[in-house]
């Protein structure tokens, strides 16, 4: 089989078996359609001419084209994850990924916005919508809604009106690998939510086959797309974070760390990010432990 051939086949394994959110597949046929690239320039079309060399040549040039190192990683997964399923349907004898390293990755702290000033925000959001168009009161609704459940982005566009339930305060969701889950969300977020449905109608145009069960909706009348809510966190929450480009999961992050800094359980915050290894979420614990470290350094006179 050809090595293109191959590669699509593997993709639809992905989303149809695996059941891979389309993001994740739409990575890894990115990465195996570059894979496909340097192999045919070198005189390799058939899966089974794949080797450990042209592997590690086709990560060396990642490298030396500066892709970051959690790049590279996944590169690597995506070589493994191939070959092994490969071997699997019979479509190799043997899997030449086998010996093929990952650099590893650097574990770095995400960037948290202060709640305090994440709650300036959110008031000027608030004033802004009260007197606002239907297009400001959604913003101010996505905005706490991100904050006030610590849901991703793909699952906030996702959510339909059917799935929030405004008298208990939940929302469900669903999240990476189709697993769906309860949110809860707070007061703030229930009132933005009571505000801004009255006028979702007036952003319904009718042109989008799914738009009218959705939550919130785009100035075109199509679902909200993520790209507008990375714009609309950017331009909210980058000021007060000193960075020019911050992405939605800049609230996620702050959701997490501000319920750690207030006492919440490690697990419960597992189960409210929807993270299936508790590894994941330790990373918030690091967090905490930094703002700890650094107030100690500035308040205690022995530092």
């Amino acid at each position: 089989m050809l090595l293109t051939e191959a590669s699509e086949a593997f993709a639809h394994h992905l989303g149809d078996v695996r059941r891979l959110s389309p993001a994740t597949v739409r990575a890894y046929r990115a990465d195996l359609r570059d894979l496909a690239a340097l192999a045919a320039t070198r005189g390799v079309t058939a899966l089974t001419d794949v080797d450990l060399e042209l592997l590690r040549e086709w990560l060396w040039h990642a490298s030396e084209r500066g892709d970051a190192r959690s790049t590279l990683a996944r590169r690597t997964a995506t070589a493994r994850a191939l070959f092994s399923w490969a071997l699997e349907t019979g479509l190799v004898p043997t899997d030449p990924s086998l010996r093929l390293t990952a650099p590893k990755r650097a574990r770095t702290l995400p960037r948290v916005a202060p709640s305090a000033a994440l709650a300036e925000v959110m008031e000027r959001s608030a004033a802004e919508a009260a007197d606002g168009d239907a297009i400001s009161r959604r913003d101010h609704a996505v905005l706490e809604l991100l904050y006030g459940s610590g849901i991703r982005v793909s699952e906030l566009c996702g959510i339909d009106i059917d799935d929030i339930d405004q008298q208990r305060g939940v929302v469900r969701v669903v999240g990476k690998g189709d697993r769906e889950r309860v949110v809860p969300f707070g007061a703030p977020a229930r009132r933005a939510l009571q505000a801004y449905l009255p006028v979702r109608p007036a952003l319904l145009t009718g042109t989008a086959p799914d738009a009218h069960g959705a939550l919130f909706l785009g100035a075109r009348g199509g679902r909200l797309s993520p790209r507008v809510v990375h714009r609309l966190v950017s331009r909210r929450i980058g000021p007060v974070m000193g960075a020019e480009n911050v992405g939605a999961h800049a609230l996620r992050h702050a959701a997490a760390t501000h319920l750690l800094d207030g006492g919440a359980d490690l697990r419960s915050v597992q189960e409210l990010l929807g993270h299936a290894s508790l590894g994941t979420t330790q990373i918030y614990t690091h967090v905490s432990s930094e703002r700890l470290a650094a107030a100690y350094r500035l308040a205690h006179p022995r530092a």
